[in-house]
């Protein structure tokens, strides 16, 4: 029996489907973990497990669930990888800009630069053996938005793995992960619509697809602040402080795992064209689509039989 249910949350729409002889239990269950989530890795509630850590900056380390450890982890480490644009610590960059909620602002020059200093990944320090984090400076703040949505969504899809669930998908607001034969078409695979850049959500420029994947998109369309007839969107240059500079307008990382999309979208956007679509052909099982602001497309390799372009 096949069902599918919407919630709110997180500041988007998320949407589940599950195929299974007891779906609406399924359903039920993935919603108490999608709270459960939300309260483990938020950088925007106040008593989230995640703030804790922000408030003790400077202070004191903080002991956290293995599961925020993890993701904290694997967080600093392609923090520090090169190259990369993603970077954990950029909590108060992104706090000073809001791009994405009613107070967005344009910060001064000044408070960016004040931001910067504390944005280093190595001043996170870890404690395997209690799984405690520390921020060794006072003004220190994590922010896992770049990677929490797809570690959730692996963690809800490996529990209804578990459950012997005949099929399903998960979209967190855009963020796709789907698990056995798609009930709705024939051949059993799912077909993932890639928005286009320059229109309307829904519009989309292309589609992928794929069988037990994860599709994850990147792109400056998806939050953005215009002022004084300027737009600015909410990927930051980790180095100036400022949205990053690039010709690239949106980057589609397929692989197994969604919180490797994640990981790959964020590393690589605002890169040059040709390093981040040659970095994308030498990485095992992962594949990627590049759109730029004029509409140029490129496919890695392994994704082009299974990429069909609709109009440009």
């Amino acid at each position: 029996m096949q069902l599918a249910h919407s919630v709110k949350m997180m500041g988007t729409t998320i949407d589940l489907m599950v195929d299974s002889s007891t779906p609406q239990v399924h359903i039920d269950h993935c919603c108490q973990l999608l709270e459960i989530y939300r309260n483990r890795f938020s950088a925007n509630d106040a008593d989230s497990e995640l703030m804790q850590i922000n408030n003790q900056a400077g202070i004191s380390p903080v002991k956290v669930h293995p599961d925020l450890f993890d993701l904290i982890s694997l967080g600093k480490k392609h923090s520090l990888a090169s190259p990369s644009n993603l970077n954990i610590a950029l909590g108060p960059l992104v706090q000073s800009w809001r791009i994405g909620f009613v107070d967005a602002r344009v910060p001064e020059h000044k408070t960016i630069e004040s931001a910067l200093a504390f944005t280093n990944p190595e001043n996170i320090i870890l404690d395997k053996d209690t799984t405690s984090v520390f921020l060794s400076q006072n003004g220190m703040k994590i922010d896992l938005g770049a990677l929490a949505k797809g570690y959730i969504a692996d963690k809800i899809m490996n529990y209804l793995k578990n459950e012997k669930v005949s099929s399903a998908m998960i979209n967190l607001g855009g963020n796709v992960l789907v698990h056995g034969e798609n009930p709705n078409r024939e051949n059993g695979t799912w077909v993932i619509g890639i928005q286009h850049p320059q229109k309307t959500r829904g519009n989309n420029l292309g589609a992928v697809t794929i069988r037990n994947q994860s599709v994850v998109t990147s792109g400056i369309y998806e939050r953005h602040l215009n002022l004084d007839g300027k737009d600015y969107h909410h990927i930051f240059d980790r180095q100036t402080g400022y949205p990053i500079d690039s010709p690239m307008a949106s980057l589609t990382i397929v692989s197994d795992l969604s919180v490797d999309c994640e990981i790959w979208t964020t590393r690589l956007f605002g890169l040059p064209l040709m390093e981040a679509i040659m970095t994308i052909n030498h990485l095992p099982h992962v594949e990627g689509i590049i759109i730029t602001r004029d509409n140029r497309i490129a496919v890695s390799d392994g994704l082009k039989k299974d990429f069909q372009l609709f109009y440009s």
